[in-house]
């Protein structure tokens, strides 16, 4: 993109009472955002949502003052810009139509990966002992399938959740609600360094924007939009983390969260979730790549097996291996292919079954979950 393409944009985004939806309105009919200034008058007021109003926000002079100032800032600080019709742009922010015409981001982020997992966890600013152990054993369950983290950078999950990506050398994002040469919280100061290395930031918020209530509420379509499921790991009755689980079921992507005791404050909304039967339960990454479909190739199998389930023993994992290559199989077939008793084999397949590794179907048969 130039330096004269990002500028009409900047423009574009800067003009008040002009979201992207509408902007992505303008910039389709006139065919660039340079054409959008260009463009007869009467004519851009055939657009569908397109007013008076709205027209003089547009050629509001002072929007290409700012927005030269931006550019100026940007150029000096080497952060990097993508609109909404470039290649690099998020693949899944392309299907939302109100994501953002521009990202900017900063750091070492590489979403040119093929067929790249991104998850956004989210949750409560207080999260609680059960809130942590939870997210960092889901995370480090997740890591053989190399899934991007995708967080806010706020208290609690969030930044539990970039912590725990880079303990598993896991790429991960904070997406702001301010500019990017803001730190909010400022206590966070000390994570900026390390989330750089192993990702970076990523906002659509200008240099002069700071961290307004209605930002982190904006923000959220994000964390939503470029991540193929979102996951709840602790959330009171009410607050951002499930506005972020609606924004993604808005999406038609799929939401997970872990069940809480009733009586626990911070679990209240992901049960909530669940009940409403918004959210899928998570008991474990297995949960996730099971109802996701995920596939991981021969190489992983073996660490992808030991770190979402426990650990087989040496009749265990002959069984697992077996139904692994027959799909499903009668138990009186498994008994006498691994050269079992009857007895004994019905009191591993049940073990196997409570550790999550196999299900009994009707008619004695049994597959690997």
């Amino acid at each position: 993109m130039t330096d004269k393409e990002l500028l009409f944009l900047l423009t574009i985004h800067r003009a008040s009472k002009i979201g992207d939806i509408t902007a992505k309105k303008l910039i389709k009919h006139c065919g660039s955002a340079e054409e959008v200034f260009k463009e007869k008058r009467n004519n851009l007021l055939k657009i569908d949502g397109i007013g008076l109003h709205i027209l003089s926000m547009l050629n509001n002079k002072n929007n290409l003052i700012d927005a030269e100032k931006e550019l100026q800032f940007i150029r000096d600080h080497n952060y990097d810009v993508v609109s909404y019709e470039e290649e690099e742009y998020p693949r899944n922010l392309k299907h939302c139509i109100d994501g953002p015409i521009l990202i900017f981001s900063r750091g070492n982020i590489n979403l040119r990966k093929q067929h790249q997992k991104i998850i956004s966890v989210v949750g409560t600013r207080q999260i609680t002992s059960y809130g942590i152990a939870a997210c960092e054993k889901f995370i480090e369950e997740i890591t053989p399938f190399d899934p991007i983290i995708l967080s806010g950078f706020a208290y609690g999950v969030d930044i539990c959740a970039h912590n725990a990506a880079i303990k598993n050398e896991l790429q991960t994002i904070g997406c702001l609600a301010h500019g990017l040469n803001q730190v909010y919280p400022k206590s966070h100061a000390k994570y900026v360094d390390s989330i750089m290395q192993n990702g970076g930031f990523i906002t659509d918020f200008w240099s002069d924007e700071g961290p307004e209530r209605n930002n982190f509420l904006k923000r959220n379509r994000i964390i939503a939009g470029m991540a193929d499921v979102t996951v709840v790991v602790e959330s009171a009755s009410k607050g951002g983390s499930l506005v972020t689980a609606d924004i993604a079921l808005s999406y038609n992507r799929e939401v997970f969260t872990f069940p809480g005791r009733s009586t626990d404050k911070y679990s209240e909304g992901c049960n909530n979730l669940l009940k409403s039967q918004q959210a899928h339960m998570l008991t474990s990454a297995a949960d996730l790549v099971y109802i996701l479909g995920w596939d991981f190739n021969e190489d992983s199998k073996a660490s992808v097996q030991k770190q979402l389930f426990v650990e087989l023993d040496s009749n265990e994992q002959t069984i697992y291996d077996y139904l692994q290559k027959k799909e499903k199989q009668l138990l009186d077939v498994i008994a006498l292919d691994c050269m079992m008793p009857v007895h004994k084999l019905a009191a591993i397949l049940l073990s196997m079954e409570m550790k999550g590794v196999v299900r009994p179907l009707p008619g004695k048969l049994f597959e690997v979950i």
